[in-house]
């Protein structure tokens, strides 16, 4: 099995199979701890900055929302007029999107369970990936913007979890767990080595610092 598909089956043995409903809660308007109220401010945060690459009127525009999750930017992007592709790795969270979805946005929405780099999801103007690119290495990050490129006309929005002393502490503490326990380990990364493995200009954009959240925003433009 090659890295990617590795780390890929890892993520998605993760999310259906042990964090679903920590992560249903998390996307909602629940109580959470105040821990989790900090990841989830963060996010909101990395949504709006991500969106805010995209043009406020998205009508008729062929959107990737690679790694949908539980639906909200998938969400956002329909508002905006985007006929949107909602992909994940996990059957469990599209069902959670797929039923968040107001209705009056789920003509312009279709769903789909499995890899966010299948080839017959079709050709895109804009493809954001949200915290879907943080579990693999700059070289698989680097294949996965080339391959999503070759069908995007437009820019490809990513975030990554960014190489700072705190992260990479926490980074090397992780490694020294059986991954049988614990959850996939997002890899920090600096913009040098992304601009590096991908055949794509990579810029950063910004990054969000919100508690347990941390995370940096790029942009690569085939």
């Amino acid at each position: 099995m090659s890295a990617y598909a590795d780390t890929r089956a890892r993520v998605e043995d993760y999310f259906d199979r042990t964090a679903t409903e920590v992560w249903e809660k998390l996307t909602s308007d629940a109580p959470v701890s105040r821990i989790r109220a900090t990841v989830r401010a963060g996010r909101d945060r990395m949504r709006a900055m991500m969106l805010g690459r995209l043009p406020a009127d998205l009508t008729g525009a062929r959107v990737l929302d690679a790694g949908c999750g539980a639906g909200q930017m998938t969400a956002a992007l329909a508002a905006r007029g985007a006929e949107v592709t909602a992909v994940d790795i996990s059957p469990a969270l599209i069902d959670i999107a797929a039923r968040r979805l107001p209705e009056a946005h789920r003509g312009r929405v279709r769903f789909c369970a499995g890899d966010m780099l299948a080839e017959d999801l079709g050709s895109f103007d804009h493809v954001l990936a949200m915290d879907s690119l943080i579990y693999y290495t700059a070289a698989d990050i680097g294949g996965a913007l080339d391959r999503l490129g070759a069908r995007t006309r437009g820019g490809i929005v990513f975030t990554v979890a960014p190489r700072t002393p705190l992260l990479m502490a926490f980074w090397t503490l992780g490694r020294a767990f059986p991954r049988a326990d614990r959850s996939p380990t997002m890899i920090p990364h600096a913009l040098a080595p992304l601009q590096a493995t991908s055949r794509a200009p990579v810029a950063r954009i910004g990054r969000v610092n919100s508690g347990f959240y941390i995370s940096e925003c790029m942009e690569a433009r085939p």
